[in-house]
């Protein structure tokens, strides 16, 4: 598409955003035409989330001009945005969940018309036209709360467009989407496209948003690095834009002929979850676990780790028996377990990175009943060395910390407790690209020092990119047993999507 200013939607011209003397964004410019996707790249503290802010009236540039649909703004707040067709599609979709569908796709419209009374009709009409516009059929009447990822983030959609948005901004879009949904949204993308609706992307996963890009446009340390037409880049390309470094993809090593095996798990069973699980672990093998979500695979890694009870089966390790359905238990026999959702799960985020490293290692730093905080700070700054987890001392704040950074002491934890096992669940979700890279290098490395990793994704370059063999399941069964090496990322898409 034209880059000509004149007829741009959006039109930014040196934005410059300070923060008690912390250049965030530095004289950046960035466009945006009707009906042009625009892939905002760039790692946790490029800018990205700063310059969303100012466009959306959260935040107000230092300086710098702002033009939305052709006027000026000089002053800019959310409703004045949002007025002006401007909408914000966060991660977490920002839906009422005690409401219904009908209820979340019609209330701002609603309240921007100024009504004083609550009108069920037009509520479902508003909501109905919504949805029929993309082509999905959602019960109108069914509490957000109980509706997948999937249809949640349909619901904020359309929503948007019953508020007569002119430019959608879609914050880590398809994080927790299937490769089936992902193909829909990207469907439903390219009509919005057609009727003029502008977007712009901000996610990780970079080759999905490149599908369906026009233009491409990188920020690092709050400077615009890169721009041009999608076409004109790669995942390679946009990577090094985005870091300043080359991250090569490297395969794992082969693992050492005649290893032992680690991990023994047979027949695993749980009524409506999963069933007759069995596989073997080795030691130094990195084992994925992928599946659509509903396959069961999250629910397969807490049971490895005790979190959930199966009702048959036996695990394993080094040939002694480990007790099911008891964390404790798992945690003795030396398996760890990092969760998906480290910020609920995996992490105490008020709490400083050495109070994080030293939960479960306690008492092997106490001296006559007292706790040695020397030994436990030596510790966790050997682990943050380590794991190069940027962070300013380990009495920083835990949610201080980028999502990479946050996921490397999620791992501290556990290897500070030196595991036989290693179950990953979503490594390297919502981490950016080049902290995804080296968590890729550590779970390498660890294997080549005699772990047994596993690692449960739905990221199918993560998955090639890091396991020796890949186990596919579907409705609760394991369907596949695939050598990392020989299998391709497009059959590993068929398998999960047949």
């Amino acid at each position: 598409m034209s880059s000509d200013c004149g007829s741009a939607f959006i039109d930014l011209r040196a934005i410059t955003k300070r923060y008690a003397g912390v250049t965030a964004l530095d004289c950046v410019d960035f466009t945006v035409q009707p009906g042009e996707a625009v892939c905002l790249a760039g790692e946790n503290g490029s800018g990205k989330s700063t310059l969303i802010k100012i466009i959306s009236g959260v935040e107000p540039a230092t300086e710098g001009t702002i033009h939305i649909a052709g006027e000026e703004r000089t002053v800019l707040n959310p409703r004045i945005s949002a007025a002006a067709g401007v909408m914000v599609i966060f991660q977490d979709f920002s839906l009422f969940p005690n409401l219904s569908v009908a209820e979340n796709i019609s209330f701002a419209t609603q309240l921007s018309q100024h009504e004083r009374f609550y009108k069920s009709g037009a509520t479902r009409d508003i909501a109905r036209k919504a949805l029929d516009r993309i082509g999905v059929e959602i019960d109108l009447d069914a509490r957000v709360e109980a509706l997948p990822v999937a249809q949640k983030q349909l619901v904020a959609i359309c929503r948007a467009l019953a508020s007569q948005a002119r430019l959608i901004i879609m914050d880590e879009p398809t994080t927790a989407l299937t490769e089936k949904e992902v193909r829909r949204l990207q469907s439903i993308i390219r009509m919005l496209k057609d009727e003029g609706v502008a977007v712009i992307f901000v996610s990780h996963k970079l080759a999905e948003v490149l599908e369906v890009s026009e233009r491409v446009v990188v920020l690092r340390n709050g400077k615009k690095v890169a721009e041009g037409p999608a076409k004109d880049f790669d995942t390679q390309s946009l990577t090094y834009h985005m870091t300043g470094r080359d991250v090569p993809e490297v395969p794992p090593s082969d693992v050492t002929a005649g290893a032992e095996t680690l991990m023994q798990v047979k027949r695993l069973t749980k009524a409506d979850s999963f069933s007759d699980i069995t596989f073997d672990l080795k030691v130094g093998e990195v084992l994925g676990i992928t599946g659509l979500l509903g396959s069961g695979r999250t629910s397969v890694a807490k049971a490895l780790f005790g979190l959930v009870a199966p009702d048959e089966g036996t695990i394993a390790v080094d040939g002694k028996p480990v007790p099911t359905g008891d964390p404790q238990a798992a945690s003795q026999a030396r398996i760890g377990y990092v969760p998906e959702d480290r910020l609920t799960e995996g992490l105490f985020l008020s709490q400083s990175i050495l109070h994080n490293v030293a939960v479960g290692r306690l008492d092997t730093h106490s001296n006559r009943g007292l706790l040695d905080m020397g030994n436990l700070a030596g510790e966790a700054s050997e682990w943050l060395t380590k794991l190069k987890v940027k962070a300013p001392d380990v009495h920083a704040p835990v949610q201080s910390l980028s999502g990479g950074n946050q996921q490397r002491v999620a791992l501290a934890r556990w290897l500070s407790r030196a595991p036989r096992v290693l179950i990953l669940n979503g490594p390297s979700v919502g981490v950016d690209v080049g902290s995804k890279a080296d968590i890729h290098d550590i779970i390498r490395n660890l294997a080549t020092q005699g772990i047994g990793i596993i690692v449960i994704s739905d990221d199918l370059p993560e998955l090639l990119a890091t396991c020796h063999r890949i186990l596919v399941m579907r409705d609760g069964k394991i369907i596949d047993n695939l050598d990392g090496k020989s299998v391709t990322e497009d059959d590993l898409a068929h398998r999960l999507a047949s």
